[in-house]
Parts: structure tokens; C-alpha cells; sequence
């Protein structure tokens, strides 16, 4: 497989690949009496669409029961408050300069502590579709935030069947030593006065995100916004990416088919909301289609993108035949 999330003994210690105090904290709470196994996408959506102050649209899901949800299922909608981009300010590197990892251990403790008097969900995915490269992550949070969840869930790839027989036979990655990812989150935590907590550590004083990429954890405390919990996630496989000679990036792919048969592949990079999948997802044109090859994700420099968009797609995708219907 390629993450690991089973050690023998002789594996096993301080020091070890897998194991930092940090990631003992958060992954020690994913095996709590309190907490509900999400096997499948469905039981997420039917959860979401229950959780109070969900919106229920009648906007179907497309091809829904293409990804395990029934035909009739409906867009979900919910308010995550008033945080609606990734916040920088409340971002903890371990490692980093400035970044005190002791006292930000012991806040994540009392926050694991504090949750065991609710009912925890976990959930699991896979990040990347290709057994070159497949990383199982896991994510622990709270009922009540059964939204995130499944958003969560959606942006990943969930455990079909097809994807857990890929992952069984895709290669190890780091030759075996990357440990799984695990995100333990709770939204409703807020800072309280417990004896030898001290929050000095963290940037901002009601949030925490804090990241201990070179063991594949973090802990995200006090955030509702759901966007924290997919690129956190990112942040995760990234990590493990550059440290295995990949190149982590923030775009789309699509390969065409030219009159001669000869194969063109075009690539978009850019910011979010800038039209990476308008590009390279739909139609450009009546005239012809293409062939969809799979999204990646890659950080890329504002200026490239400004440069991709002045080329005319008529021009890029000149002498391009129709090869498919969509």
C-alpha cells in the first residue's frame, strides 16, 4: 500500500519514522471509544443532509449514484461562517522558527481531551488516483460538523471499490516509510484556562492549525471553514510528494487529439477561481471535443497564469477533430 498506517514492534519508538509526540496525540484519538467509523459516501451525505441548518436544494447531484450516493440525492448547502478563505494567521509549521511545538503539543492534548465527550466521526480517502502515487488520509471530527465531512469526502477520492483495490496494488511510497495522513479537527473548540496550557504559542488567539508535515498530522481547532480542512489536507500530500521527487502543482490537464492522430496535451495553471476547470473540464468550443485527462493540483507563480491566459484557445487548439461526445 502506499502509506502505512500498520508498524510491528521493532518499528515502533521515539525517533522512528511514523512516530513524533505530535502525531501520538492526534492519531491516538481516531481509536477512541467515542468514535463512529464513515465506511461510505452515503452515510456522509445522509449524515450532512440531516445535520441541523443544512439547506437541501432541489439541484440533483450529477450522475450521483456514479460516486455510491442514491439518484435522487440533492446539492447540500451550509453556512460555515464567516470565514470563507484559508487563514494564514492561524498557521503552525513544527519546525518552523518561532513555531514552539512543546506548548502547541499540550494545546492539541487538552483539545483531544475536551472531545471525548462528544460523538467523533472518521472518515477516510485517498489523495492522488494513480498507483504511482496514492496516500490514504484520515480525518476525525465532531458530529455536528457532519458537512465538512462530507465535503471533505467529495474533494478526495472515497473508498469505492475500484479505488481500494488500486490502492492494495499501488507502490509503497518512500519506499514504504510515509505513514498515513491524520487531521484531527474540532470547529466548536475555543480556547479555556486548564493548568499548563499555555496559549502564548498560537498566532491567533481563537484558532489553531497546526501542522506536523514531517510525520503527515495536523490538528484544526476553532475552524469552521471547510476550505482549511481540504488544502490542510493538501498540505499534507504535498509534503509527501516533494519529499519523493514529485513535483506538487495547482492546475488542470487535457489531452487532445490533433487530424493526423498525433496526441496534444494542454496544461492550465493558476489560482483558484481563475478558470483551470473551465478549461480543461467542458467544451471550449461547438466545434470539437476532447479527450479529459485527470485534474492535478499545483502551486503555481500568479504571473504564469496571466501569461496561459493571453494565448487565444482558438489558436492553441487549432486543427483539433472531434474524437468523443460528452
Amino acid at each position: 500500500m502506499s502509506t502505512k498506517a500498520y508498524y510491528p514492534i521493532s518499528e515502533i519508538g521515539a525517533g522512528k519514522t511514523g512516530f513524533s509526540k505530535t502525531r501520538s496525540i492526534i492519531e491516538a484519538a481516531f481509536y477512541g471509544n467515542n468514535v463512529v467509523k464513515i465506511n461510505t459516501l452515503k452515510e456522509a451525505y445522509d449524515l450532512a443532509k440531516n445535520s441541523p441548518g443544512t439547506v437541501v436544494t432541489d439541484m440533483p447531484i450529477y450522475r450521483g449514484d456514479e460516486i455510491g450516493l442514491e439518484r435522487d440525492s440533492k446539492v447540500l448547502l451550509f453556512n460555515d461562517g464567516a470565514v470563507t478563505g484559508r487563514y494564514a494567521g492561524a498557521r503552525r509549521i513544527k519546525g518552523e522558527p518561532g513555531v514552539d511545538a512543546a506548548k502547541l503539543d499540550k494545546v492539541v492534548m487538552d483539545a483531544v481531551y475536551e472531545t471525548r465527550w462528544k460523538t467523533m466521526y472518521h472518515a477516510e480517502v485517498y489523495i492522488g488516483l494513480d498507483p504511482e502515487f496514492m496516500v490514504k488520509a484520515h480525518l476525525l471530527i465532531p458530529e455536528g460538523e457532519e458537512n465538512i465531512m462530507y465535503s471533505w469526502m467529495l474533494n478526495f477520492q472515497y473508498m469505492s471499490d475500484e479505488y481500494v483495490r488500486m490502492y492494495k496494488n499501488s507502490k509503497p511510497v518512500g519506499d514504504g516509510k510515509e505513514a498515513d495522513v491524520y487531521i484531527f479537527s474540532d470547529p466548536q473548540w475555543a480556547p479555556t484556562n486548564h493548568p499548563d496550557v499555555d496559549y502564548s504559542c498560537l498566532s491567533d488567539p481563537l484558532t489553531l492549525c497546526y501542522f506536523d508535515t514531517n510525520e503527515n498530522c495536523a490538528a484544526i481547532l476553532g475552524m469552521k471553514y471547510f476550505g482549511e480542512h481540504k488544502k490542510g489536507t493538501l498540505t499534507m500530500a504535498w509534503a509527501i510528494a516533494n519529499r519523493n521527487g514529485y513535483a506538487s502543482c495547482h492546475g488542470g490537464q487535457k489531452e487532445y487529439t490533433l487530424a493526423d492522430g498525433r496526441k496534444y496535451v494542454a496544461s492550465v495553471y493558476g489560482l483558484s477561481g481563475s478558470g483551470k476547470s473551465t478549461l480543461t473540464e467542458s467544451m471550449t468550443s461547438r466545434f470539437f471535443m476532447m479527450t479529459l485527462s485527470s485534474s492535478i493540483q499545483i502551486p503555481v507563480l500568479p504571473s504564469l497564469w496571466s501569461l496561459l491566459i493571453s494565448i487565444r484557445p482558438q489558436i492553441i487548439l487549432q486543427d483539433v477533430k472531434i474524437t468523443n461526445t460528452y
